[in-house]
């Protein structure tokens, strides 16, 4: 799909959402018509795909050994898309747990699941995410048939009352809710299959998948935009569910509890054990039976009033099926209130007796995971800060190249003084020469981090000064605005972001190969260059050579170079295997001025030979 094309999706969304509030039967039956089409479809397929091979079957009949053949072309054939349809996502992972090993914890779920006629879970799993969620796993694809997973994190449960944990619970068990809103539910789940069969549609490369891959391409990216409206709704429907089932004050403090504490999380409780590899050998830690504790010493009153109201000046984006904090809260008629469990008071008490166990195991499994990878980056910072060092000294005795100078800034962020000294490196940098793009984004990058919004100018220097980093910058931007609580800008940055990524693909497939019917223009290399790029070719044998650059019409600013060349010649004899390995080592060994595609000018590529001769001034051997 192309930006233009999400664009016209993103204003058809909008539309739809104003049809849904305004004529909310008509819409819905408009969903059902797009969700039928799919079904239909399929139906159409399958049915003609199995007629054929009933036809098949029966002519063997008749047809004898004819009948054979043709169904032995047919019967695999139907295989393939029988396989390609039967897209099963991957079930959760965690801790799996019974009502033997938290009684409380499942008397509650069994209470929300009957007040909800909800489905059964089949699996309840403990996890080491922020995070608690309803995952249904269809086993027969987009036939349904679900297995219901409830999982749910342990980071969750200890920094939430028992209270707020309910409400948290009963918000995930109304996506599965019966009733009145059993419609906004299938939609819900049908939204999330269909976008699951076209991602594996175009990740499998199987013949099985030619039928539909470009009827879903064009099918699954509609569906979406019109069942948008009702994706959102479902989850102002799960918080009116929620607050219906426990309490709406519940609900609010679990609503701004997990937006306070997300970014406590991301900000602070991680970063700070995994900075602890810049000091110790190896991870002497358990994350998880510390939380409540260091939640209570590292938080307070300043920090959670900053986060807060971060997240209630961030505004719910026109693509996002999750509202924003602020409008949930005015959509149940609640005011923000942030209360914190008290130190082994949280909601993983709900899990005893298997409690400590469960914390103990989910610790070991961090250990084991990050320990290589701990060992590693504090090896890394041993050596980073010799590096630092040499700098620092050497820069006290003469300056350094603007090379080493941006190394050493990069170095006192991650192992010095940090960010403030990264930052006035770096302006030092831009001092001395202020046009240096990489130096714009580096510090640009950091004065964002620390929400400064100068950091904006630099990234928009970028755009201009380094056209490689303009995807990186245009990123940063989008997250910054969206951190910031600004979606419009998050989405006008996105919006330039898509379409420079979408470019970036049609230049790579422009600068995958060349043709006879492109059109070369001049290298434009200086005779330094030229000199020196002569006697590489001259070492492995070349007689003649020619550079040119393929005028490109996709990042025409990027230049692409095309190197042709002659090895054969009065005593060599023309081999395809010998002349293609002298291609491979030319790439691989000889320095370009830039990116450069090589290729022999022999047998069936005589034709670019006299192409290049016609370019001026392209002869370089």
């Amino acid at each position: 799909m192309t930006h233009q094309d999400r664009l016209r999706l993103d204003a058809q969304s909008e539309r739809l959402e104003t049809l849904a509030r305004e004529h909310p039967r008509t819409y819905r039956m408009q969903v059902a018509g797009l969700a039928l089409l799919g079904y239909g479809y399929l139906g159409l397929m399958l049915t003609l795909l199995l007629g054929l091979l009933a036809l098949s079957a029966a002519s063997v009949i008749y047809l004898k050994a004819l009948g054979v053949k043709l169904l032995l072309l047919i019967a695999p054939f139907v295989w393939l898309v029988a396989r390609a349809l039967w897209v099963r996502p991957e079930a959760p992972t965690g801790l799996a747990i019974t009502a033997a090993d938290a009684p409380e914890l499942f008397a509650r779920i069994e209470r929300l699941r009957t007040a909800l006629s909800a489905p059964r879970f089949h699996r309840v799993l403990i996890t080491d995410d922020f995070n608690a969620a309803v995952s249904q796993v269809p086993r027969l694809g987009l036939f349904g048939w679900q297995r219901n997973y409830l999982v749910i994190g342990l980071p969750l449960l200890k920094t939430l009352t028992p209270e707020q944990f309910e409400a948290v619970l009963a918000h995930e068990f109304g996506h599965l809710a019966g009733g009145h809103a059993a419609f906004a539910t299938w939609l819900y789940r049908l939204r999330l299959a269909w976008e699951r069969l076209r991602h594996a549609l175009e990740t499998t490369q199987s013949a099985g998948t030619i039928l539909f891959r470009r009827f879903f391409a064009w099918f699954v990216p509609r569906f979406s935009a019109y069942s948008f409206p009702l994706a959102r709704a479902n989850e102002y429907e799960a918080d009116a569910v929620a607050a219906q089932l426990t309490s709406t004050r519940a609900l609010a403090q679990a609503l701004t509890a997990v937006n306070v504490l997300d970014s406590y999380f991301s900000e602070r409780f991680w970063p700070g054990i995994h900075a602890q590899a810049n000091h110790r050998p190896e991870p002497a830690f358990t994350p998880f039976a510390s939380i409540d504790l260091r939640l209570h010493a590292e938080i307070n009153a300043e920090l959670c009033s900053q986060w807060l109201d971060h997240a209630l000046a961030t505004r719910t984006g026109r693509s996002d099926t999750h509202p924003a904090l602020g409008d949930r809260l005015q959509a149940i008629g609640a005011e923000p209130e942030i209360r914190l469990p008290e130190p082994g008071a949280g909601a993983d008490c709900l899990l005893e007796p298997a409690r400590a166990e469960l914390i103990r195991r989910l610790d070991q499994a961090w250990h084991d995971t990050i320990a290589a990878d701990w060992t590693r980056h504090y090896q890394e910072t041993l050596e980073n800060r010799a590096r630092l060092a040499e700098l620092d000294q050497r820069a006290n005795i003469e300056p350094l190249s603007i090379d080493e100078a941006i190394e050493r800034a990069g170095l006192e962020r991650r192992v010095g003084a940090g960010l403030d000294a990264a930052i006035d490196q770096y302006r030092n940098v831009l001092a001395a020469e202020p046009e240096h793009g990489i130096a714009h984004y580096l510090l640009g990058n950091c004065l964002l981090e620390r929400n400064d919004p100068d950091g904006i100018a630099h990234m928009e220097r970028v755009l201009v000064l380094n056209d490689e980093l303009c995807p990186h910058a245009l990123d940063a931007l989008a997250r910054f605005h969206a951190r910031m609580g600004d979606p419009d800008a998050a989405e006008r940055s996105q919006d330039r972001l898509d379409a420079r990524l979408e470019e970036e693909r049609a230049a790579a497939i422009e600068r995958s190969g060349v043709r006879r019917s492109d059109r070369f223009i001049p290298s434009g290399i200086d005779d330094a260059t030229r000199t020196a790029l002569a006697q590489a070719l001259r070492d492995h044998g070349v007689r003649e050579a020619w550079l040119v650059r393929k005028d490109c019409r996709h990042l025409p600013q990027r230049p692409l170079y095309v190197l042709g060349f002659r090895y054969t010649g009065r005593l060599r004899v023309y081999h395809a295997r010998t002349v293609n390995a002298v291609v491979s080592r030319i790439a691989e060994t000889v320095s370009f001025p830039g990116e450069t595609l090589v290729l022999h000018t022999e047998a069936s590529n005589t034709g670019f030979r006299r192409k290049f001769r016609r370019v001026p001034d392209s002869r370089v051997l």
